[in-house]
């Protein structure tokens, strides 16, 4: 078949240099968006007197038979076929004849790829906000219930201070609650309409970009043809908020794998969400979390390498674009489906507060309460801190704990403690006193998932924005 570009060649070109030039192996999954595009600029072309009616109608009926085709399964491309649009253009030609040729007037390849991304990642991130809101909602149900179990809070993985359970799950509804924004800042970016932009200068042909635009659904066009063509910024913004998405999936699903290890046991995996060995009958391994961890780096690895595709390309358009598409298709999947099946695990998993509670009597996590307790009786805090190093030292070498200990041994230890009266080190206790804003104490943890529901709300709210 002769490439509808190839009039100016006098040599076909050689079958594998075809096969390695061609995308439609993987941009056909644009077939939807790329004939969308085609209506709405065949429309402009008619409103502009470019097309007749009759030609308007030809056009819209064989796109509509092909789209059918195509869903159906009728209708399949080859490497001779290029890519999307040439595919659709050409079995266009097939279908109704000549008129089918003006399609293409006053566009190119170059704006109609761009295009079709746009469409398609807009679709997208929509769908993408709905299953972070879900994760949000999950997140905060799973807080609000848990509000009040104590777990240790650790810093270098070591017990640092007394917390809840959903304090720690709401730290996370803060990270991914910065994900959703940042997402919604994406599609702004994402949103104008690149059609008229042509090869990279525009066209002389009489044309209504904001026409198409409204067709479309964008909220406005592009400024200049050449940044129009050559612009991936919006895929890297999204690949950018992508992996920073999965990083923050990635350290809860690492928690995950650390708390359903026998040496925390502060969880369980639901079944459904974990696989056994096949050669150890005991074992129940974390799979999805771990899978998750994983399938980060792969994020990552489109990122990095999409900006290794732009790092060194001259203005307007470069066969290197074509790299981009895989990369993106392959990042949408792997979020959209973590998102979903850590959702689906969280809603699942129990937390163990029997295990949980064998852990609160290590590691001297009431230590801080104590030197805080010794400044409200008027020491300065760095004398606290030093007399409580004091103290816990104290308790290692008799086997004593803050609980255990007598007020009548401080001044033993430091004469400088004469006279204190311990508070009440209960992990209950120390919890319900961190009351400050944004503290670990379940009437202040309220308060956060109260916030967040009301964040939740408005994000749903601006559904209808995006």
């Amino acid at each position: 078949m002769k490439n509808l570009w190839g009039s100016r060649f006098q040599k076909q070109m050689d079958q594998m240099v075809e096969e390695f030039n061609a995308s439609i192996t993987f941009d056909i999954a644009l077939y939807k968006q790329d004939i969308r595009g085609s209506i709405a600029h065949a429309k402009m072309l008619s409103k502009m007197n470019h097309l007749t009616e009759e030609e308007l109608e030809q056009i819209l009926t064989g796109l509509k038979k092909i789209e059918k085709k195509i869903e159906e399964g009728v209708l399949t491309f080859t490497y001779e076929d290029e890519d999307i649009h040439m595919a659709v253009e050409s079995q266009l030609i097939k279908e109704i004849g000549d008129v089918g040729r003006k399609l293409h007037t006053a566009r190119s390849r170059n704006d109609q790829v761009i295009l079709d991304v746009r469409l398609y990642l807009k679709e997208e991130m929509e769908e993408l906000f709905s299953i972070i809101q879900v994760l949000l909602k999950t997140l905060m149900e799973k807080a609000e219930s848990h509000k009040e179990m104590l777990m240790p809070g650790f810093t270098h993985l070591q017990h640092a201070q007394p917390v809840t359970v959903g304090f720690h799950l709401m730290a996370y509804f803060q990270q991914f609650k910065r994900d959703l924004e940042r997402l919604m800042d994406c599609y702004k970016r994402t949103d104008y309409n690149p059609l008229g932009a042509c090869a990279l200068a525009g066209t002389t042909i009489p044309i209504d970009r904001a026409y198409t635009a409204d067709l479309l659904g964008f909220q406005a066009v592009t400024e200049n043809a050449m940044d129009t063509v050559a612009d991936r910024d919006f895929i890297v913004e999204f690949m950018s908020v992508s992996s920073l998405f999965m990083a923050h999936l990635s350290r809860l699903s690492e928690e995950f794998i650390l708390w359903n290890a026998q040496e925390f046991s502060f969880i369980e995996i639901d079944d459904g969400f974990c696989t056994g060995s096949s050669i150890m009958p005991q074992k129940k391994n974390p799979d999805i979390p771990e899978l998750i961890r994983g399938k980060t780096g792969r994020v990552y690895g489109h990122l990095l390498g999409l900006l290794t595709v732009l790092k060194g390309l001259p203005m307007a358009f470069n066969k290197d674009f074509q790299e981009d598409k895989e990369a993106l298709f392959d990042t949408v999947k792997t979020v959209k489906t973590s998102a979903v099946i850590f959702s689906q695990m969280l809603e699942n998993t129990t937390f163990k507060e029997e295990h949980i509670k064998k852990h609160m009597d290590k590691g001297f996590l009431a230590a801080t309460d104590l030197a805080e307790y010794l400044v409200t009786q008027g020491v300065p805090f760095r004398t606290s801190h030093e007399l409580v190093g004091a103290i816990v030292k104290y308790c290692e070498k008799t086997g004593e704990t803050l609980m255990t200990l007598k007020d009548e041994v401080l001044p033993d230890i430091d004469s400088r403690l004469q006279g204190i009266v311990l508070p009440d080190l209960s992990s209950s206790a120390c919890i319900h006193r961190r009351s400050s804003f944004g503290g670990t104490s379940p009437a202040d943890v309220m308060r956060q998932i109260e916030k967040g529901k009301e964040v939740l709300e408005w994000s749903i709210g601006n559904n209808e924005v995006l």
